[in-house]
């Protein structure tokens, strides 16, 4: 038994140093060392030798297990550090090559926008408000004074799903949701960004998709000065500080009074130019008091209750401060447009 011991070790060892890779090396260590290996079949033999022998053979068996699994360990340490210099050697770096540029990107020119009047409603003390792009009739007209078969929805030709069900034509359903959340208390103080949808067919100055930014205050004591203050605020901040406003009487469902906003030309100082078509005023949004109907349906007393609403389309402001031409620009996804604008 001792000479057999003996033999298994001498071959185990020898197969060892002989191993060339993790793998065979594995395989020695279940071949000799395993459960079924010829080591444990010797002790599991035992029972059958003489008290005397026993000691001596566990002792041995034990002994040469341990020797080989420390050469085993060894040998795994010296084949696990030739791979990782093999593969450092594979793996080299030429440190003196030039360096690949890293191309950074930037703002598209349409969010620069968008974020640009966030920021500024923002520190006047608005919050952001956001609502679904697939929107119900409800939300989209009825809840803004506009019941079914008013011929003011002819304005906003609309993407109809099913009979209640459409895409969001305008952003003025977020203000819709927001005030029937506050139950009829105030003060109400918001913007609402994002895209809306129109069956508009695309050329240089429409698009079928496209944003709106829309703001609404709702409070006790709200009058038509403080729309014109936080419009001339805005046109200021956005356009430059020589830009005046001015508001032209116009028509909105949900607002009474309502009006078209125009600022001062900022190409020609309204001298008449081909951005302003010669008048020296740019139409720039759309604003108004916010109708009694529209307070009530959302829960607000309109004896104790009055606001402002107004809105405006990101594309338009964006290429009238930039002087970009035509909308589609902003959806082509051309790299040579973006590069234009990576201080915008």
């Amino acid at each position: 038994m001792q000479e057999e011991l003996t033999k298994l070790r001498d071959e185990a060892l020898q197969k060892v140093r002989e191993a060339t890779d993790l793998k065979q090396l594995q395989n020695i260590r279940v071949q000799y060392l395993g459960k079924k290996g010829p080591i444990t079949e010797v002790l599991r033999g035992m029972g059958k030798l003489s008290k005397e022998e026993r000691p001596k053979i566990g002792a041995l068996a034990n002994e040469i297990r341990e020797v080989i699994a420390g050469e085993i360990t060894s040998k795994q340490e010296q084949l696990e550090k030739a791979e990782i210099e093999k593969k450092l050697q594979q793996e080299t770096i030429d440190v003196t090559l030039p360096g690949r540029p890293v191309r950074t990107g930037n703002h598209h020119p349409l969010q620069a926008v968008i974020e640009e009047i966030e920021d500024l409603f923002i520190g006047m003390g608005y919050t952001v408000e956001e609502g679904p792009e697939v929107e119900t009739d409800y939300y989209n007209f009825e809840a803004l004074n506009l019941p079914k078969g008013h011929p003011a929805r002819d304005m906003q030709d609309s993407f109809y799903i099913t009979d209640e069900i459409l895409l969001r034509t305008h952003t003025s359903p977020v203000q819709a949701r927001t005030l029937e959340k506050y139950k009829g208390k105030g003060p109400v103080k918001i913007i609402c960004p994002g895209k809306v949808y129109r069956r508009d067919t695309d050329d240089a100055t429409h698009s079928h998709q496209f944003t709106q930014i829309e703001g609404l205050v709702v409070d006790e004591n709200i009058r038509m000065s403080d729309l014109k203050g936080t419009l001339e605020v805005f046109a200021k901040k956005l356009f430059g500080e020589d830009r005046q406003i001015r508001l032209r009487p116009s028509f909105f469902p949900f607002t009474e009074p309502s009006v078209e906003v125009d600022v001062s030309c900022f190409k020609c100082s309204m001298k008449g130019c081909h951005v302003c078509k010669g008048t020296g005023w740019i139409e720039i949004l759309g604003a108004g008091m916010v109708h009694p109907n529209v307070l009530e349906m959302a829960g607000f007393d309109s004896k104790k209750y009055r606001g402002f609403a107004f809105g405006m389309g990101p594309e338009r402001i964006a290429m009238l401060k930039y002087g970009i031409d035509d909308i589609r620009h902003f959806y082509t996804n051309d790299v040579r447009f973006l590069k234009q604008f990576k201080q915008a």
